[in-house]
């Protein structure tokens, strides 16, 4: 027997039970006459005391070669403990060990297999089976679980069925670019990894099955950023006979029930918001919430005098930063720098203190008096003690510049409490977006996305004003899910086809699966996917969904690890039609 116990649950009522435990060697303190060791695992940590005295002799000499890491088993008996430690469950008490058994010794770690560990990122990447050991990555990774398992538990009561959908798939030219499989049995094609179940989850609509889910892998080959991984997970849901009503409502509930399950928090409203009031309010389509700072118009009243910035501006937008008129000359002086990077891209940023006797002093005093600034701070909902910070330019590049500088204040200022949970669901999208590359327009979300019946007609007069049958559901200034209610007959696929630029011919190359399923009995149906990593760690209080990823890759998308991806053999490139073959001479 490996273990009567863990290593995380004896206490004093266990005092003087025979017990055998299991694990590894966190570290050892040798006092010449008695050594005292922690032995940790997955549960917990349990002091052992080897005494010259009560221990055997051979026992005691092979502890003093106990090193870090080691995995022992020893069997002893529970002793009370003389200096308690009340930071730990099993601090009462003590295993003074009579049987010692090293089953695997072990090197010197790279790092410190401790909360706080001198390990930096790259090399705690490099050895993360070792990283898993600490208990913040650890415990990371059960509360992944705990998470998994309340969406599961919810979905199914709810009536939903999870169905695994396949990995090997066809790919498709929308969306991000697909990793390619090349099929070694069909040479010269290939399968791609999913980016989504998007065509199988209603393909399972039109099969009846009325209620899906799926907590699936997916895969795109995007250009990487910082927090962004190649292959990540979703919690994928479709109904069918629904509206877009019926999908808010089941899923308003889910994260109703993760909260109050995982953090013990009650969220009473999720309100809602267009697209377009996003975007003005906020400047982005996934705000947040949890503190103010709302965007002002100033145009027409900036553009009144003689200013020759705003005057020429499409958009003049301002802020109130909460308190932020006891900002010192050169704190706002980093602000500006801080707009004009290149990440952001502003030329520069007008500001506008509004002093706590009511009186107002800015940098543009020579354009704007003092009833002017009133009026701004009247737009911007400005109060005295607050800084009004002014943005201009083009309509939408100044609302996003806005928007990366309302979230650096928030931070600055610390008003994004990761304990606090602000949802909000964001509706009306639209369903064309152009791109001034290839000049023409894409599905904003994805082409099997129905557009609102009411705009239907104006798909020939003016598509870029088509709204979709879709909504995104944001927490705490993250999008954790996004869906829409599907189209469902063949002649509007047809149609959606067709204002994306498809022929016919490659619409049907493509997606003759589908339309032709819609044939028969293709039900109303909508539905809606939960980025799960990103949702695990909002919920966890951060917003670095590698840390509660088990085998993450880096910023690369390197798995530094097993180091892949790596160059496979010349022999396997031929089996798979990929070999390098000699260009024959005339």
């Amino acid at each position: 027997m490996y273990r009567s116990h863990t290593c995380g649950e004896l206490q004093a009522q266990d005092i003087n039970k025979e017990v055998t435990l299991s694990g590894w060697v966190q570290k050892s303190r040798d006092k010449g006459f008695i050594i005292w060791t922690d032995l940790r695992d997955r549960y917990g940590v349990t002091q052992l005391v080897f005494d010259e005295q009560r221990t055997p002799k051979a026992v005691f000499s092979e502890a003093q070669s106990l090193g870090r890491e080691f995995v022992i088993r020893i069997n002893g008996r529970v002793i009370e403990r003389e200096s308690k430690n009340p930071n730990m469950p099993t601090g009462d008490i003590e295993v003074l060990v009579k049987d010692l058994t090293i089953l695997n010794k072990a090197e010197t770690p790279p790092f410190t297999i401790e909360n706080e560990t001198d390990g930096g990122e790259d090399i705690r990447m490099k050895y993360r089976y070792l990283d898993i050991r600490r208990n913040p990555v650890r415990n990371n990774l059960v509360f992944r679980h705990q998470v998994a398992m309340n969406v599961r538990n919810y979905l199914s009561k709810a009536g939903f069925i999870e169905v695994e959908t396949p990995y090997l798939i066809k790919s498709t030219p929308e969306g991000a670019r697909d990793f390619v499989v090349p099929s070694r049995m069909n040479e010269g094609q290939f399968y791609a990894l999913p980016q989504s179940p998007q065509t199988f989850k209603q393909l399972l609509m039109v099969g009846g099955m009325d209620k899906y889910f799926q907590i699936v892998k997916c895969f795109r080959d995007e250009d990487l950023r910082a927090d962004r991984q190649p292959e990540f997970t979703q919690i994928d849901c479709e109904m069918s006979f629904v509206e877009q009503e019926d999908i808010l409502n089941i899923f308003e509930g889910l994260t109703r029930h993760l909260l109050k399950e995982i953090k013990d928090i009650s969220i009473a409203e999720f309100p809602r918001m267009t697209y377009d009031e996003a975007m003005k309010t906020y400047g982005n389509d996934k705000p947040d919430i949890r503190f103010d700072m709302k965007f002002g118009d100033l145009t027409e009243l900036a553009q009144q005098k003689e200013f020759k910035i705003f005057k020429e501006a499409e958009l003049v937008v301002g802020i109130a930063v909460p308190g932020a008129a006891s900002f010192t000359r050169k704190e706002i002086d980093k602000l500006i720098d801080w707009v004009k990077r290149p990440q952001v891209g502003a030329l520069g940023m007008v500001y506008a203190k509004y002093n706590e006797d009511g009186s107002f002093k800015s940098s543009v005093d020579k354009f704007y008096d003092q009833e002017d600034l009133k009026k701004w701070a009247e737009v911007t909902n400005a109060k005295p003690g607050d800084l009004i910070c002014v943005l201009s330019g083009p309509t939408q590049k100044t609302r996003t510049q806005l928007s990366a500088l309302r979230m650096e204040l928030a931070e600055r200022l610390n008003l994004r409490n990761p304990e606090e949970f602000a949802p909000l669901w964001v509706v009306d999208f639209p369903l064309l977006e152009w791109d001034e590359e290839t000049e023409r327009y894409h599905a904003m979300h994805h082409p099997f996305t129905s557009p609102k019946p009411e705009d239907i007609a104006l798909l020939d007069s003016d598509p870029g004003k088509v709204r979709a049958n879709a909504y995104d559901l944001v927490l705490n200034g993250n999008e954790i899910g996004g869906g829409s209610i599907r189209i469902h007959d063949k002649k509007t696929q047809a149609l959606m086809f067709n204002y994306l630029g498809f022929i016919p011919e490659e619409a049907k190359a493509q997606f003759g699966f589908l339309m032709d399923a819609f044939e028969y009995g293709a039900p109303p149906h909508g539905g809606i996917a939960f980025g799960f990593d990103r949702l695990v760690a909002i919920l966890g209080g951060q917003e670095t969904i590698r840390d509660f990823i088990a085998f993450p890759k880096n910023n690369n998308g390197r798995d530094v690890m097993i180091d892949a991806p790596a160059p496979i053999d010349q022999e396997q490139l031929n089996e798979l039609g990929l070999g390098i073959r000699e260009v024959s001479k005339a």
